[in-house]
């Protein structure tokens, strides 16, 4: 049994209860509802605490439904839009959906809110009201993308959080994207790699150089395999599978990874409609190109996590569709029932740096 097992309760039993923002998403609630009842007619375990506006929520919930069984709703008139600044929605919070589903998780009522509103009020929010985990000093969005993998997924962080990141950020995301890949992903031990513009020990910054030192020195001990530096090139591929970056590069990478399987779909489905032929031998190969769209479909591998915080909260896209929204509330759902909120805290907690960071701060984390 790894230590972070050991150091934690067993799986959930029962059902869990997730915290839905509803009004946040590019598609409106009913979108949001229909990958509610997705996810629900899936799993029954699952009941939620949907926030915002009642009337609305309550005339898209079909009356005697399994799901408006299995939903609590809870009126916030407020919207927090996709264009609004962090700054102004932290002064003016009270009443917004957003506000209201992070603070079901902060009054212990969930384990975890899903949103797919504006990321930098979502990640704003969280810390104010959900505090920074000891010891990790820049939470980190933890993203799973499509791979060659057994699991059919590899972990990339930071998305997005922040862009900056110094040696010590670093180790801490491989730290927790570990935790989160072995919670998420049900891998024993990872292989974590640090992305770089080269395999070669001497490229790159000064910041990747003493971090790839650390992370090889505690490899050997921890519940992780270092594999060294990691290109662009093996995001999708089956040699690693943690990939770890700054938000800056790990943002480019991910709307990149977007584009390019959007691309992809796009010319496919020309190249098939070409001619009378084209159509024909797509008739031949639907079962085999349907098989394609749905592993390079990017909303199968929507939401992202952020990590560090003392509460699970899953940003979903906003430009989600139903089925974008049900993968995020199976991702929610599957590290509630792992505990992995107190899982990640034991295990930052267990980081030798962690610890000499929260003293030197004098256990404020800035």
């Amino acid at each position: 049994m790894s230590t972070e097992a050991a150091r934690t309760s067993p799986a959930v039993s029962g059902d869990i209860v997730l915290s839905i923002d509803a009004m946040g998403g590019d598609r409106g609630v009913e979108c949001v509802v229909r990958g509610m009842a997705m996810s629900l007619k899936k799993n029954p375990r699952l009941r939620y605490i949907v926030h915002g506006d009642e009337s609305e929520l309550r005339q898209t919930i079909r009356p005697a439904s399994q799901l408006e069984a299995r939903t609590e709703v809870r009126h916030a008139p407020a919207v927090v839009a996709m264009d609004d600044k962090p700054s102004r929605v932290l002064r003016n919070a009270a009443g917004t959906s957003m506000w209201s589903a992070i603070q079901a998780v902060k009054d212990g009522e969930s384990p975890a809110v899903i949103s797919c509103g504006n990321t930098g009020a979502l990640m704003a929010l969280s810390m104010l009201a959900l505090r920074k985990v000891p010891g990790v000093d820049r939470p980190a969005i933890a993203v799973n993308w499509p791979s060659l993998n057994p699991q059919g997924y590899n972990v990339l962080l930071d998305g997005g959080a922040d862009i900056r990141a110094d040696a010590d950020d670093l180790v801490t995301y491989a730290i927790m994207g570990a935790s989160y890949a072995r919670n998420s992903l049900s891998l024993k031990r990872p292989r974590v790699g640090l992305l770089n513009v080269g395999t070669e020990e001497h490229k790159g910054r000064s910041e990747l150089h003493e971090a790839a030192e650390r992370l090889a020195a505690a490899a050997p001990t921890s519940d992780f395999d270092y594999i060294g530096y990691v290109e662009g090139s093996d995001m999708p591929s089956e040699r690693v599978d943690v990939i770890v970056t700054d938000g800056f590069t790990g943002n480019v990478a991910l709307k990149t990874g977007e584009g390019t399987a959007k691309m992809i779909q796009g010319l496919l489905k020309e190249a098939f409609s070409y001619s009378s032929l084209s159509r024909i031998g797509a008739l031949f190969a639907l079962t085999s190109l349907k098989r394609l769209q749905k592993r390079i479909d990017p909303r199968r591998a929507n939401g992202g996590v952020f990590l560090g915080l003392n509460g699970t909260v899953v940003k979903s896209h906003g430009s989600a569709d139903a089925t974008g929204v049900s993968a995020a509330i199976k991702l929610a759902f599957t590290l509630a029932e792992h505990g992995f909120t107190e899982r990640l805290a034991a295990r930052v907690a267990a980081d030798p740096a962690s610890r000499s960071r929260e003293v030197a701060t004098g256990g404020v984390t800035t």
